[in-house]
């Protein structure tokens, strides 16, 4: 069983559909927690209307997306949790897929649960998007823009017959799934990224240098839209914001780190 994290901020739109298709699509009854950071009046309808497949962190003051989501996956209730942003939408029978997934890259021998301990992992299932990014893996095929162009059904036809391809080791962008204490020795995200911006990047950072592995799994493709919630001159505020605080804490290693001290001390 898998408890998922969904923060949720003023998209309603986005939100139902996403819901929608975690709760249709799985096959067992997993534990969907939405996190609800602030404006809870603009999502009551749809929370409502899920209410009874849903448990609701009713957060009144806007925290951020960083501290509502470390308070999500405290509240978990169960070994795995998957962090999954409200402008995603879940495969068909994304929870057995997951698991299995999981159960590959995780064998049950005395070796595999040696290396386990020493080498956590986190998993990330590849996404669907409409337009190119700097995301080789991501499978490009424009199933909608937003949620009224948007097609359940058309989407979980057209992932159920993508050429499924195995696993990488590129893993690091959202959803991610991992063990709820491993997101918690690592510290989850740190709250002082503004709207999240850049925070994914320090997160991973410090799952890396804390000797996890990022494995991609290309058997799961969820649907991301891209930023639907925060566009504009606040999104690009916010990148400036993160990029100089990323520079501030983490300066003296990715000055010595070619991707990062291109993307981050620019």
């Amino acid at each position: 069983m898998i408890s998922v994290i969904i923060p949720t901020y003023k998209s309603p739109e986005m939100l139902d559909l996403c819901l929608k298709s975690a709760i249709q699509g799985q096959k067992k009854i997993n534990q969907i927690i939405v996190v609800v950071d602030g404006h809870y009046d603009i999502n009551e309808e749809v929370l409502n209307k899920h209410g009874g497949y849903i448990d609701i962190l009713n957060i009144k003051q806007n925290v951020g997306l960083c501290k509502g989501t470390n308070l999500g996956v405290m509240n978990a209730k169960h070994d795995k949790v998957l962090i999954v942003n409200d402008d995603n939408v879940f495969p068909k029978d994304w929870d057995i897929r997951l698991e299995e997934d999981w159960n590959n890259y995780h064998g049950t021998s005395t070796y595999w649960e040696a290396w386990e301990r020493s080498h956590p992992i986190v998993l990330t299932p590849n996404q669907i998007e409409p337009y190119p990014s700097i995301f080789k893996d991501f499978v490009i095929e424009n199933l909608g823009t937003d949620v009224k162009s948007f097609d359940l059904d058309r989407f979980w036809e057209f992932e159920q017959n993508i050429v499924k391809s195995g696993h990488n080791w590129s893993g690091s962008t959202l959803p991610i799934m991992m063990y709820k204490k491993d997101y918690l020795r690592v510290g989850g995200w740190d709250e002082n990224y503004e709207l999240g911006m850049v925070a994914d990047w320090d997160f991973f950072l410090k799952c890396h240098l804390s000797d996890f592995k990022m494995c991609r799994t290309k058997m799961t493709n969820f649907y991301h839209f891209a930023s639907a919630s925060t566009n504009g001159d606040a999104r690009q505020q916010a990148e400036r914001d993160g990029h100089e605080y990323a520079k501030y804490k983490w300066g003296s290693y990715i000055q010595h780190d070619p991707i990062s001290n291109k993307k981050y001390l620019r």
